[in-house]
């Protein structure tokens, strides 16, 4: 595992490359909440031009929670049916309009225990929430952050939600806010899956692995 001055350096040099991503933007477009909740729920396994088709196809039928508790499984599945897997999803966005007006009326929290306590909301669909709806500096760790963070021994986990528990109190407070940003480009860029770019990247002198 990688030591804390290494992190350090490890992050300084991501910073260097990206340092737009050090702090949050100051205006941002206002987000909904609710609408980015189901997105979420609605992205597993399917692209996301198939998860917005969707989206949009059920929020222009009922766009609330109440809304959308009125309908049956059955109306939602027909509703969802572009982003694949769509009679277990209806189930879930049913159950979690459900027990989002019973919770908390409907209203979308901002905290990790409420949400991962949500129908079909893990770790990783919270982390997004937090990160780019809430703004709240966290680590959404996906297949490329999964990825880097293993190879490089910055954290260890069989699971994203693993990695993501073990990588949480290692990021230092001043890179928090672009840690995801910057890890997630080094595995789309130069940490790939197949045939890693060791050659071209600035952090293989602290990578354990060198992209085995």
């Amino acid at each position: 595992m990688l030591s804390t001055d290494a992190i350090e350096s490890l992050f300084h040099r991501l910073s260097k490359a990206a340092p737009e991503h050090l702090e949050a933007p100051k205006s941002k477009i206002g987000t909904n909440p609710f609408r980015s909740l189901i997105s979420v729920v609605l992205s597993a396994q399917s692209r996301d031009e198939m998860t917005a088709r969707a989206r949009d196809s059920l929020f222009a039928v009922a766009d609330s929670p109440a809304a959308i508790l009125a309908l049956d499984e059955r109306e939602i599945a027909g509703l969802i049916k572009a982003c694949g897997l769509y009679n277990m999803k209806a189930k879930s966005v049913h159950k979690l309009c459900a027990a989002l007006l019973e919770r908390h009326g409907g209203v979308v929290p901002s905290d990790r225990k409420s949400l991962e306590a949500l129908p079909g909301v893990g770790r990783k669909s919270t982390d997004i929430l937090l990160r780019f709806v809430f703004d709240q500096p966290v680590v959404a760790v996906d297949t490329h952050v999964n990825r880097v963070c293993n190879r490089l021994g910055l954290a260890r986990g069989k699971t994203e939600a693993q990695t993501a528990r073990d990588l949480e109190p290692k990021v230092p407070p001043k890179y928090a806010w672009g840690a995801h940003i910057w890890l997630l480009e080094h595995g789309k860029q130069i940490c790939r899956s197949r045939k890693p770019r060791c050659e071209a990247c600035s952090l293989s002198d602290l990578c354990e692995r060198n992209g085995l």
